[in-house]
């Protein structure tokens, strides 16, 4: 009887040891992919913050908080269920939907880009058709989670490829402490930002000199902070995008371009080899970059020009 429950203790001892070894394993994957999406992480901390502009300060946690709550629904109720059915019933469709993305991002990039460059296209802070700030505010919080759905798709995306040969319930596993993580990095930043100058107002009121000090600095640094935050997200859009329509047509057997890119970044690293891995990402992120913002031109083309109109004749024949 003793031999038998030291047999079924070391039965556990084993299991548990591969249970922690799984988790071990789900976690790194998390990570990794995680990395992967930093670039659209970054985007959607830079982008969040300009939806509470001009909004009462007493509002502007509630409503970070009302779209925090938005995009976890939309990653782990619709996202995740979506991305797990299509990885068991067609994972050869993850690839192209997943450059489709790419293209989308390239497109908004941009769009950003252009703005940089003629900002007098610039919308105005608040929202014409409110009549309220009640209704503003839920216009701003509907137009938030829209957003956050694109920008979710294309982590769960990412994700997803990154973990495409694991098993399915490991898939759904890193998928949600992924989207979860995800969403808790990028609106806890967020709430950060928004709530950054009021902290500073309050220390530059205090009597002692460098609290006062480092208040003012809060309070006088935070805009260009903000125009830096939005820049950074802008380039990781486009370096983001490119990267994905890339390395989408090398999964799809188009192996030049990205053999291009790497040997174009290995040479441009050979000319300082002490920064050698620095050097040879930043020409590739410079490289999918550029890529981003001519797909990106393209696709503003094509959706102009031919998407658009097309969808508007569709509509005008519905029957009313």
């Amino acid at each position: 009887m003793t031999s038998g429950l030291i047999a079924i203790l070391d039965d556990i001892t084993a299991l548990a040891k591969v249970a922690a070894s799984t988790l071990d394993d789900a976690g790194a994957m998390a990570a990794k992919a995680g990395g992967k999406a930093a670039g659209i992480v970054i985007d959607d901390a830079a982008v969040t913050p300009r939806y509470v502009v001009g909004l009462c300060a007493d509002r502007e946690l509630p409503i970070i908080g009302k779209i925090a709550k938005g995009s976890l629904k939309n990653k782990l109720l619709i996202l995740l269920p979506g991305a797990l059915g299509l990885s068991f019933l067609a994972p050869w469709i993850i690839t192209p939907l997943l450059m489709a993305g790419g293209a989308f991002l390239c497109m908004e990039g941009y769009h950003k880009v252009m703005h940089l460059i003629h900002p007098e296209g610039e919308e105005a802070a608040s929202t014409p058709g409110a009549a309220s700030s009640e209704a503003l505010e839920k216009e701003r919080v509907s137009s938030a989670i829209r957003t956050d759905f694109i920008l979710s798709a294309e982590i769960m995306a990412i994700t997803l490829a990154a973990v495409a040969t694991a098993p399915l319930w490991m898939q759904a596993v890193v998928l949600a402490v992924v989207g979860l993580g995800m969403t808790l990095l990028v609106y806890g930043v967020v709430a950060l930002i928004v709530k950054a100058d009021d902290a500073g107002v309050a220390l530059a009121r205090s009597n002692k000199g460098v609290v006062s000090t480092l208040g003012r600095a809060l309070v006088l640094g935070m805009p260009v902070f903000l125009k830096m935050l939005s820049l950074v997200g802008m380039v990781a859009m486009l370096w983001v995008g490119g990267g994905i329509l890339i390395h989408g047509l090398h999964e799809m057997g188009a192996h030049a371009p990205e053999e291009a890119v790497h040997q174009a970044a290995e040479a441009f690293a050979a000319w300082m080899p002490p920064l050698h891995g620095l050097l040879a990402w930043l020409a590739q992120a410079g490289i999918a970059a550029v890529l981003g913002v001519v797909v990106g031109a393209a696709v503003d083309l094509l959706v102009k020009h031919l998407l658009r109109p097309v969808f508007a004749r569709l509509q005008s024949r519905r029957p009313d």
